[in-house]
C-alpha cells in the first residue's frame, strides 16, 4: 500500500506538505495545482481514498440545458465538465440530471445540489421541499433560499461601455440573445442588454435602434443579428457593439466580413467568455475572459459548506473577469 512518503516523493513536494493537503488541512496555503497534482498521485499510486477527502453522497448535478443549446454555447459544456472533473477531485458523488426527464426524477433524500439552466417557480419549490442545500451556477434564481456563483456580467458590461468611450466611441450598440422565462413563456432581455440600456441612458448615448437581440447564443443568431444591423442601419452603423457572447461575437464577425466591413477600423467589437476559438477568429477577438472553473470550484466548496459545516446564511458570489486585448478594438 502506497505512503504519503512515496506520494511525496512522486509528486515532488515534502512529506508535511503532502500530509496536510491529504488531510485537508485549511490553515495550508497552496496553489490548486498543487492539490490537484497531490491527489491524482494519491490516485494512482492507490492511497486509500477515505483519507484524502472524506467522501460526499446522495449530490446531484442539474444540468437544465436542452442539448442544443449546449451545442450552441461551449461555454455550459465546459463548465459541465468542469464540474464533473472537480467532484471527483473533492470526492464528490455527483449523479448527472437533465431537463428533458422533469424536475420529478430529483430523489427526495438528496444532500444537495448543484444546478446550470433557468429553472421555473415550480421547480424551485419542488428543489426547496426536498433539500435546502443548493447552488446555482451562472444565475441567482432563488437568492433568498440558495447559494449562488455567477460571472460579474452587469460590471463586464458597465467597463465595456466605459473602455469604448475612453477609446473614442460615442455610437454604440449591443448584441445578444435572450432570455426565455419558464413562468412566463416569454422571451426577455438578458442581464447583459438590461445593464447596457441603463448605463449608456444614464451616460446619454443611448440609441435603441443600435440594440439587435434575439433567442439563442448560438454562432448562428450572431450572424443573423449582426447581418440585420448592417442591412438596417447601412452608413449609420455604430462604430462599436457590445456583444453578449463569444458563439454570438464569431457569427457578428462573420457578418461583418462579408459586408466588407473593416474591423476594428470602422467597427470594433468587445465580446465575453474568451473560449478557445476567439484567438483564432478574423480579426483575433477581444473580450473578457471568465474563469469557469474557479466559477465551479467554488460552486462545490459553498455547497460542502451547507452539508458538512451546517452553513444557513445563504451567499451569493460574483467572480470577476480579465479583459484580453486583441485586434477586433482599437
Amino acid at each position: 500500500m502506497a505512503t504519503i512518503k512515496d506520494i511525496a516523493e512522486k509528486a515532488g513536494y515534502s512529506i508535511s506538505t503532502v500530509s496536510r493537503v491529504l488531510n485537508n488541512d485549511q490553515s495550508l496555503s497552496v496553489p490548486d495545482e498543487t492539490r490537484e497534482k497531490i491527489y491524482d498521485m494519491a490516485e494512482k499510486l492507490n492511497y486509500r481514498k477515505k483519507t484524502v477527502r472524506l467522501q460526499v453522497k446522495n449530490i446531484v448535478f442539474l444540468y437544465w440545458l436542452t442539448d442544443k443549446e449546449e451545442l450552441e454555447d461551449v461555454y455550459f459544456k465546459t463548465m459541465r465538465i468542469e464540474i464533473e472533473k472537480l467532484a471527483r477531485l473533492f470526492n464528490v458523488e455527483l449523479i448527472t440530471y437533465k431537463i428533458s426527464n422533469g424536475i420529478q426524477q430529483i430523489p427526495s433524500n438528496i444532500e444537495g445540489f448543484i444546478a446550470v439552466g433557468t429553472f421555473s417557480e415550480k421547480e424551485l419549490a419542488y428543489l426547496r421541499s426536498i433539500t435546502p442545500n443548493g447552488v446555482f451556477l451562472d444565475t441567482s434564481p432563488d437568492p433568498n433560499y440558495y447559494d449562488s456563483v455567477r460571472p460579474d456580467l452587469a460590471q463586464i458590461t458597465r467597463r465595456t461601455v466605459d473602455i469604448l468611450i475612453e477609446k473614442g466611441h460615442k455610437e454604440i450598440g449591443f448584441i445578444g440573445g435572450t432570455y426565455h422565462n419558464p413562468n412566463t413563456d416569454v422571451d426577455e432581455p438578458d442581464l447583459r442588454e438590461r445593464v447596457f440600456r441603463r448605463y449608456m441612458e444614464g451616460k446619454g448615448i443611448l440609441k435603441k435602434q443600435y440594440i439587435f437581440s434575439h433567442r439563442g447564443f448560438s454562432v448562428e443568431n450572431g450572424y443573423y443579428l449582426m447581418k440585420k444591423a448592417v442591412e438596417q442601419l447601412g452608413d449609420d452603423l455604430p462604430t462599436a457593439f457590445l456583444i453578449a457572447s463569444d458563439p454570438i461575437a464569431v457569427g457578428s464577425l462573420q457578418a461583418l466580413n462579408e459586408h466588407g466591413i473593416a474591423i476594428p477600423n470602422r467597427v470594433s467589437v468587445i465580446s465575453i467568455n474568451n473560449i478557445s476559438v476567439a484567438k483564432y477568429v478574423s480579426p483575433p477577438l477581444t473580450t473578457f475572459h471568465i474563469d469557469i472553473r474557479e466559477l465551479c470550484k467554488n460552486a462545490i466548496e459553498l455547497l460542502l459548506e451547507r452539508v458538512l459545516e451546517k452553513r444557513k446564511l445563504v451567499k451569493t458570489l460574483y467572480i470577476g473577469s480579465e479583459l484580453i486585448v486583441r485586434k477586433s478594438t482599437n
